[in-house]
């Protein structure tokens, strides 16, 4: 996932060394859950479906997968450096921002991680919604990033205060680059005000020890926002030591809260 930021720059770039263990981790936590959210009836065969902000691919791939020879599925991002087309999976360079939806008949649009880093997140969700075929389904599946990430086990106070302390500033980094950290709390409100109906919205969170997939992703954020970090006040001591910790069998904590939301359009 490529995400723009207020200023045209890029929170999470594609093109970045770190950005293909990122695109790992996430895709260890998050496809299982979204794939059961894309059952059937979401995600029949024959559909046209469109994966907003593809990142690696992977979703789209079960999806072109799901729908089968009959059906087609478009994976678009502004860099789509690491998607792949094949068979009934097409990929296009798209800014979801700026440039209109690349069809107005989609029956299933999914956007996973990408809203809540657009400070004109509203109007996207509205751009979506205008891009479905009637009896539609919209899903947008974002972090809770205002649920703190609770330390379960730590080797000191002093780790788990210096955890909170680098997951704060890393907070600050992305609202500072026009994230809503909370936007995923907002999205059924939203999807309702669009028309949407069939409304049904699950929050998943689940624990995550020192050295797993999980905490993994916690490192590869702070590498990628590491100027910025230290813009803000930390120092590389504090961010290594953070870095350590996360390797730590000792150390346990919640992952981030995974809100995932859909909606249907009247047939």
């Amino acid at each position: 996932m490529t995400t723009a930021t207020s200023d045209d720059t890029y929170t999470f770039d594609n093109g970045a060394p770190d950005a293909v263990p990122q695109m790992h981790a996430l895709e260890s936590f998050l496809d299982p859950i979204t794939t059961r959210r894309l059952a059937r009836p979401v995600l029949e065969p024959g559909a046209t479906c469109w994966e907003v902000g593809a990142g690696g691919g992977s979703m789209a791939r079960r999806m072109a997968r799901a729908v089968g020879d009959d059906g087609h599925v478009l994976a678009t991002d502004i860099d789509p450096t690491h998607l792949v087309a094949e068979g009934n999976l097409h990929v296009r360079q798209h800014d979801v921002r700026t440039e209109p939806p690349p069809g107005d008949a989609f029956d299933l649009i999914h956007a996973r991680l990408v809203l809540l880093h657009l400070p004109d997140r509203r109007r996207v969700l509205r751009t979506l919604t205008g891009a479905l075929a009637p009896g539609g389904w919209l899903v947008v599946e974002e972090f809770d990033c205002t649920a703190p990430q609770r330390v379960l086990t730590a080797p000191s106070d002093d780790a788990a205060k210096l955890f909170a302390q680098v997951m704060d500033a890393m907070m600050g980094v992305l609202e500072d680059h026009g994230a809503d950290l909370g936007w995923a709390q907002d999205v059924h409100t939203e999807m309702a005000l669009a028309g949407l109906t069939d409304l049904d919205t699950i929050t998943y969170s689940q624990s995550w020890a020192g050295g797993s997939t999980g905490t993994s992703l916690y490192e590869t954020n702070s590498r990628q926002l590491e100027p910025d970090l230290l813009a803000a006040g930390l120092s590389p001591q504090q961010l290594n030591a953070f870095r350590r910790l996360l390797r730590d069998p000792g150390f346990a904590v919640m992952s981030y809260h995974f809100v995932s939301t859909r909606g249907r359009l009247p047939s």
